[in-house]
């Protein structure tokens, strides 16, 4: 009877039959295989040119790699560079970025040169910002101009449909974590045919973008904590704990992301936001040590090889200051996102916990804090769960993380995002 009552109330949708589906093949591979190569080449840039700025260059002048006074120049000479870049190319390197989330934003071509040198910049000058906005930006808009060109008779929403996925694929190197994003985001919509249906393409794209990236950069989220076997009370408690603790620390830089970013925006012009938050980033790298600078994913696995190396002081220093500088970086015009340098600051956050309290595994507190603080930042909720869970590699730290998940999410829920409107107030 339940099944009866299940089914008159949702009822199912009829499936597109097999050779509406056979003509996505095709784009989704050519813009996954597309998008991921474009997200390894500007990564490789990126690292190219951190290591000459931040070893070579400091070696041959005789100075400290991450001494004060280095952060401190290439913190500032990274906001002079990007300010250059945003004010002079052409399109400005696209729109102001923290109005922009992870959604599809389909730009002109023009704009994307100047985006994705902002972003190559700002990767290798140590600004505490990820790739993954704008990498979508510049997908979106690559997708869509040649796949009309290529294939006019597509519709023209498949395109950013596909660059989306294939780029979060890509990322995070599996397309399970584009699937989730889309099924966050087709949630509420009215859909033409199954959900299935509807995956299809993003997920072949999804597909041939996590596989590109495997196949040739070989990239892991797993950190090697020790795997959680068998969850215990203790963890219970200290996931719900520390999870909700996270949420309410990535909350306060929530609040104040509107205000930050009005204190910049009354600068008035990127060549002083930039450099002035260039400034600003440095003296918090001073405060924070080297570990808080970049986009977090090397130096959250540096913080996982060695969980007893620094006291909880430090971590809590460490987090509270890398939370600071995102704030700062995601609000003076660096163009990037804040997945991953959230990831850091989770991180920091459960190893924290670990360190005040043993008995809290670290795999525990990891996970836990990367949770609540995703939740805070992002307000994705797959993603959240999803990457705290990639990153212990641990089958049995899935169940904790759902039951963290809820008190975390009442804290987050139906407040102010990470993300402004285009008049500078906040989007609920």
């Amino acid at each position: 009877m339940a099944q009866d009552i299940a089914r008159q109330a949702l009822p199912t949708p009829p499936s597109a039959p097999a050779r509406a589906l056979l003509p996505l093949i095709l784009p989704a591979l050519v813009v996954g295989v597309g998008s991921s190569l474009l997200f390894l080449l500007v990564s490789s840039l990126a690292e190219r040119l951190q290591h000459v700025l931040w070893n070579n260059l400091p070696d041959a002048l005789g100075i400290g790699r991450y001494s004060v006074p280095w952060m401190l120049v290439m913190l500032t000479a990274t906001g002079i560079a990007v300010g250059l870049v945003v004010w002079l190319v052409p399109g400005h390197a696209g729109p102001d970025p923290a109005t922009l989330g992870l959604e599809a934003v389909a730009l002109p071509p023009a704009v994307l040169p100047g985006l994705v040198l902002a972003t190559v910049l700002m990767l290798a000058g140590g600004p505490s910002l990820g790739p993954e906005n704008p990498l979508i930006a510049v997908n979106v808009g690559l997708a869509l101009w040649l796949g009309r060109l290529a294939m006019p008779r597509l519709p023209g929403s498949l395109w950013p449909a596909l660059a989306d996925a294939a780029t979060l694929g890509a990322l995070f190197g599996t397309p399970v974590a584009a699937a989730l994003v889309i099924s966050e985001a087709l949630a509420g919509k009215p859909l033409k045919g199954a959900l299935w249906d509807n995956l299809f393409g993003p997920l072949m794209a999804a597909g041939a973008g996590s596989m590109t990236t495997a196949l040739v950069a070989r990239p892991t989220l797993d950190l090697g904590l020790p795997a959680l076997s068998h969850p215990r009370w203790p963890d219970l408690v200290a996931a719900l704990v520390i999870a909700p603790a996270a949420a309410l620390l990535g909350m306060c830089a929530v609040h104040a992301f509107p205000s930050v970013h009005g204190t910049f925006r009354r600068l008035g012009h990127p060549m002083l936001a930039l450099p002035v938050g260039g400034i600003v980033l440095g003296l918090l790298g001073a405060l924070g040590g080297h570990l808080t600078l970049f986009k977090g994913l090397d130096e959250v696995a540096e913080l996982a090889k060695d969980p007893e190396g620094w006291s909880a002081g430090q971590f809590a220093v460490m987090a509270v200051v890398k939370l600071a500088a995102l704030l700062v970086a995601a609000t003076c015009g660096f163009r990037g996102g804040r997945i991953f340098p959230s990831v850091f600051i989770g991180a920091a956050v459960g190893l924290c916990a670990h360190a005040l309290v043993p008995a809290v595994q670290p795999s525990v507190g990891v996970a836990a804090g990367v949770l609540g603080m995703l939740l805070a930042i992002t307000r994705q909720g797959w993603v959240s769960l999803f990457t705290a869970s990639v990153l212990v590699a641990s089958a049995s730290v899935v169940a904790l993380l759902c039951i963290a998940s809820l008190p975390a999410w009442l804290l987050v829920t139906g407040r102010p995002r990470m993300q402004l409107r285009a008049d500078g107030t906040a989007l609920r």
